[in-house]
């Protein structure tokens, strides 16, 4: 037989044997198969068994009982409490999978709560709203299809974070809540698509106060100012939020002088102006909350805009995973 007619007979004859056994290439490392994040074990304290729905002990702040519940019946409260029930359904899914890590994170760091007996409480100074009177079939929804989902980073619960509304731009933990330690990874300053729709008190506000409020506010800070003529913003951080302010004497930490002064009033620190006239001392900025995390009004934006509950948790945390630990 000729060379190249011999050649080509053993190709054609092995491209037969390769059809009829179905052998296929090896797939090469780390090709298309997707690498299963690792999953966090369910604190000791609520574990039901693996793949099992925790319990939980929460100490109500209202009625200071210790009542035990469901892990999702307890998150139809928080969500409840911590957004409208009325936003979009991705949103308030979004919002179930970081209220549902937070407590997660909450009992694996702390074990308990400080309230004794309790592994949580409905205390807002310690942990998350809870409100079991605005429950409705759209928070059930958002909680029953997100059940038992979480987000996680490096196989840990992440910092669930988040915030009312984020001036267009999230914060850095640090600038944000003075994080102590070193900066998570995940938590990166990015643009937020906070809705139109939001408030004004939510997004563009003014604030004024007396000076003897702003010297008590710093002299809480742990600064003493005396009197002042001007405040100034000393240092700002990589979102343009205020960290340091040059108040009379007194430099004292932005964050800590908000939360001392009045953070349902003074919003946030993504600060536009701060004007001294005579006893008045006014504030304006934008944006509601420390903006770290999850904008809630940039969550009930993405949701509208069609983006899913994942696509929202994954736009304010980079680089995490959300995993299902129980049906």
């Amino acid at each position: 037989m000729h060379k190249s007619k011999y050649s080509k007979y053993l190709v054609l004859v092995l491209i037969v044997f390769l059809v009829l056994t179905g052998c296929r290439p090896s797939p090469r490392p780390g090709g298309d198969r997707q690498v299963e994040e690792e999953k966090p074990p369910i604190p000791e304290g609520i574990s039901q068994g693996e793949g099992q729905e925790p319990r939980l002990k929460v100490y109500i702040l209202d009625t200071g009982e210790i009542k035990e519940m469901a892990f999702e019946e307890y998150l139809n409260g928080v969500l409840a409490g911590e957004m409208r029930n009325n936003f979009p359904i991705e949103a308030l899914k979004a919002q179930a999978i970081l209220a549902r890590t937070f407590v997660m994170e909450f009992v694996t760091e702390k074990g308990q709560s400080k309230y004794e007996g309790a592994h949580v409480s409905t205390d807002i100074e310690e942990a998350q709203a809870w409100n079991a009177e605005e429950v409705n079939d759209l928070i059930k929804k958002a909680v029953q299809d997100t059940r038992g989902q979480v987000a996680v980073h490096d196989g840990k619960y992440i910092k669930a974070w988040f915030h009312a509304h984020a001036g267009w731009k999230t914060a850095t933990a640090k600038e944000g809540i003075e994080h102590e330690g070193e900066e998570p990874p995940y938590i990166q300053v990015v643009e937020s698509p906070d809705s139109p729709e939001a408030p004004e008190e939510d997004s563009k506000w003014t604030a004024t106060f007396t000076k003897a409020e702003v010297i008590e506010a710093a002299r809480n800070a742990g600064q003493e100012p005396g009197d002042f003529n001007n405040i100034e913003i000393l240092e700002k951080g990589p979102s343009g939020r205020a960290l340091r302010l040059r108040i009379g004497k007194a430099e004292v930490s932005a964050p800590s002088f908000r939360l001392a002064l009045d953070s349902t009033k003074l919003k946030s620190m993504k600060l536009e102006s701060i004007n001294v006239a005579g006893d008045q001392v006014t504030f304006a900025g934008v944006g509601y909350g420390h903006g770290v995390g999850m904008s809630q009004w940039g969550a009930y934006q993405m949701a509208q805009d069609e983006k899913s509950a994942e696509e929202i948790v994954k736009h304010y945390f980079k680089d995490i995973e959300i995993v299902k630990l129980w049906e």
